[in-house]
């Protein structure tokens, strides 16, 4: 094999002109040149005309939410059938305890048409007058929720409360306990069959419609405030464990998944070896530069318009490639299912003259500890491949929910600031508009009266809205964590119970030690969203996920200790 020199000649202009000019003041000198080192002479180098690949592909079959510490189990998965990010991050539309009055009201409705489509619309009344009506509003509920259970409190079956009454009670086939109980008790024996397959469909729907019925978004680390799971397969060889440590980014590929050498989750070996014969290719892309040098470029690409700053070394690096490094580059395009491993055995290619070449993997023969990779994963075995069941372009809602961690170097201390939070209706609340509308709603009750001369008010500490959550530092061990903490609530009529957070993120009624690196100088956002998305099978999915962000700074909260105030 022959070693070669590159010389690359570097001009003081900002662009890149000069050098794609070419321009030469002497060619017949270069023509010397090159007839003095050998280049005019032919070389007995042959093309690739055809190629073969001998391979084994595995699909993934488990996958375990959290960390091995968590101690929960790994469970089948099938690509196929559903996507891998929709499994990790969907959490319950509708969850135990939290009300969400528009999800009750829409499979409510959804049921009251499909009764009348079969003919049982005369079963409205009974399931209101059997206490499955949407209840008044709250009068501490926000105005938004309260015009909407204004509309239609007592008028619309509660979707969810009849859903929980249902379900378990048609899982096990218990038709003639369901019959003989109220709402359903006065169906007549001829109807049944109707009603049974009519709710049949309305619980399909409504698994389809909000997802399934689990308990937790079992992958969520709120310690973190980040996704932790893992996914396995097994080839030939063995067991090919990946894992996925710190997903937050919101769109799951195979650059969020790290080898785990030694880990086991127990997958079967379902692997397939199998070959494939090419017809190499050259690589092209619109753009490209001409293949050889002196070749006129296509009058529409101008790559010294192409702007790049001194810093922009990405930019840089890419044209540097693209322009003087060579174009023999040829793709052989293997075809895989989606989800699975693989790992190329051999590589054998026919050139122009009728010979046979082996080729070994790069790993193989580049001796350098940190050799060049591309799509390889770290700290597993190079010559594996994993297509990530990634997802294409999908719907995505406005954020229900939005908190931002950051710092607040003033008062010495962090806070999880709830911007927004999903209501009672289950609409985006913004926890500012509403604060404001609080105060203005105090002020008017108590009108406060400043006179001159009035004798100075001490108080202890300044009021913080009730949104923000203070997150004050604690020891657990040898780590530093910010443990959730409460304001008391202070009203006009004085300081009574806490200031809870109503949102999800911050997960009340359980503790929450957040890692103290997990709120850094910049701060982070962490926002819950919709998505909708159709997968490879046609099938329709629709969960609620959570992303998280860089933030935008420190913060203050305007809390004081010790204050002195006129009266």
């Amino acid at each position: 094999m022959a070693n070669t020199a590159q010389i690359t000649v570097s001009t003081d202009a900002p662009d890149l002109r000069d050098g794609l000019q070419a321009r030469i003041h002497d060619p017949l000198w270069l023509l010397a040149r090159q007839w003095q080192l050998g280049e005019f002479q032919g070389e007995d180098a042959g093309s690739p005309v055809a190629a073969r690949v001998r391979y084994e592909a595995a699909p993934l079959s488990l996958y375990r939410p959290g960390s091995e510490a968590a101690g929960l189990g790994a469970r089948p998965y099938a690509p196929g059938a559903l996507p891998l990010e929709t499994l990790v991050e969907r959490e319950p539309v509708i969850a135990a305890g939290i009300p969400d009055w528009r999800a009750a009201a829409e499979s409510g409705l959804h049921l009251l048409r499909l009764l009348a489509g079969t003919g049982l619309g005369g079963l409205r009344a009974p399931l209101l007058a059997a206490g499955f009506g949407l209840a008044p509003a709250d009068p501490a509920a926000d105005g938004d929720s309260r015009a909407f259970l204004g509309v239609v409190a007592g008028r619309v079956v509660d979707g969810t409360a009849l859903r929980s009454r249902l379900a378990p009670l048609i899982a096990d086939g218990r038709w003639q306990e369901l019959f003989q109980q109220a709402p359903f008790g006065g169906v007549a024996e001829a109807d049944r069959p109707r009603l049974q397959a009519t709710l049949e469909a309305w619980l399909a729907w409504h698994g389809e419609r909000f997802g399934p019925a689990v308990e937790q978004a079992e992958a969520w680390v709120p310690e973190r405030i980040e996704y932790e799971f893992a996914v396995a397969g097994a080839l030939a060889d063995g067991e090919v464990v990946l894992a996925a440590p710190e997903y937050q980014e919101g769109r799951l590929d195979w650059h969020a998944f790290t080898g785990r050498p030694g880990a086991s989750l127990g997958a079967a070996p379902d692997f397939v070896l199998s070959s494939r014969a090419f017809l190499p290719a050259p690589v092209d892309y619109p753009g490209m530069p001409a293949p050889r040098f002196w070749e006129f470029e296509d009058g529409r690409i101008n790559f010294a318009r192409i702007e790049a700053q001194p810093g922009d070394a990405a930019r840089r690096l890419l044209l540097d490639f693209a322009l003087e490094f060579g174009n023999d580059w040829f793709v052989l395009p293997l075809e895989l299912a989606v989800g699975s491993l693989c790992r190329v055995r051999s590589l054998t290619v026919t050139n122009s003259f009728g010979e046979q070449l082996l080729f070994p993997h790069a790993s193989e023969t580049d001796p350098a500890p940190s050799p060049w990779q591309a799509f390889t994963l770290s700290q597993a075995d190079p010559r594996l491949f994993f297509l990530a069941p990634a997802l294409g372009a999908g719907l995505q809602g406005s954020p229900l929910e939005d908190v931002h961690f950051l710092r607040d170097e003033m008062a010495n201390v962090a806070w999880a600031v709830e911007r927004v939070v999903q209501g009672p209706a289950g609409r985006p609340l913004d926890r500012y508009e509403a604060y404001q509308q609080a105060l203005s709603r105090q002020d008017q009750a108590i009108p406060v009266e400043r006179k001159s001369g009035a004798p100075l008010r001490y108080r202890l500490g300044t009021t913080v809205p009730d949104y923000w959550v203070p997150l004050l530092p604690v020891r657990k061990g040898t780590s530093m964590r910010l443990k959730r903490a409460a304001l008391p609530h202070v009203d006009t009529e004085g300081m009574h119970g806490l200031q809870e957070p109503q949102g999800r993120i911050l997960t009340p009624g359980n503790e929450l030690l957040l890692h103290d690196e997990e709120v850094p100088r910049e701060g982070s956002r962490v926002t819950r969203s919709y998505q909708y998305v159709r997968w490879s099978n046609g099938s329709s999915h629709l969960w609620v996920g959570r992303r998280k962000q860089p933030g935008r700074g420190e913060g203050s909260s305007g809390l004081q200790f010790d204050v002195i105030e006129s009266g």
